[in-house]
């Protein structure tokens, strides 16, 4: 399957929009967008006008609903359906590290029995790309550590996912229960958060600290933050790194 790039598609070509482990709310590309499906596992946003809305927020990932939705109608998915479904529990739940649910576990058994596992180990080992690792290097050239909190600011990313490949690396330090990933990505600040799930919340967390500059929220193991950088230009300089990370710093801690 060929995957295009959103800005390649007119939405008006398309008489259906399908919103799937997404809300219009969680970026603002997808707020220009009326979706008449929503299916997905995050908390729920402001309400939308929908023809059909699945949003479970206790399931540890979106797929587990798919997969329900295939043995309700008794559809045995493809070798490549359920290879991808099984990734995409195995990844949404941190290999059930993060919040899951018997329904999680159950949906992964399933698939399981019908994935190519040595195609989805494939995919798993090679999902670190190349050029990602100079910003490992820069993360950890610039750690700061404070209260048990691993904070590292990327500065311009090619790519906002690899601010989520390092919260997850950072977290294996010893003693590291939080970490603060942040990177700057197509005019915006993205901040992803990450902690150990004892006794804490991530999502809330993410959103009292800056919900007042963009959208942030998430679960309690894993949230995420994306603010435009021309709404933070009267309160900090973006495109210093040493200023960014304060005031990140200060907003955590301060609302955290």
């Amino acid at each position: 399957m060929t995957i295009t790039p959103f800005k390649k598609i007119n939405p008006e070509h398309y008489n259906r929009v399908v919103m799937v482990d997404s809300q219009p709310d969680h970026h603002d590309t997808l707020a220009a967008l009326t979706p008449c499906v929503i299916i997905d596992h995050h908390p729920v946003g402001p309400s939308h006008q929908t023809c059909y809305q699945d949003i479970r927020p206790k399931y540890g990932a979106t797929a587990t609903i798919l997969v329900e939705y295939l043995r309700a109608a008794r559809i045995k998915p493809s070798v490549k359906l359920a290879t991808a479904l099984y990734y995409a529990i195995k990844t949404d739940t941190s290999n059930f590290e993060r919040q899951t649910l018997m329904e999680d576990i159950n949906a992964f058994q399933y698939v399981f029995r019908h994935a190519n596992i040595t195609l989805a180990r494939r995919i798993e080992h090679a999902e670190m790309r190349m050029d990602y690792l100079v910003y490992f290097r820069k993360a950890l050239s610039e750690l700061r550590v404070r209260k048990e909190r691993a904070y590292a600011h990327l500065g311009q990313v090619k790519h906002s996912d690899v601010c989520v490949q390092i919260a997850d690396f950072l977290m294996r330090i010893e003693k590291i229960n939080w970490t603060i990933v942040s990177g700057i990505y197509q005019e915006r600040l993205v901040v992803i958060f990450r902690n150990d799930g004892i006794r804490k919340n991530a999502g809330l967390t993410a959103k009292n600290a800056f919900a007042e500059f963009g959208s942030a929220g998430g679960h309690k193991s894993a949230a995420r933050a994306e603010m435009p950088l021309k709404a933070l230009e009267a309160v900090v300089n973006p495109q210093d790194p040493v200023k960014i990370t304060r005031w990140i710093i200060k907003h955590v801690e301060g609302k955290g």
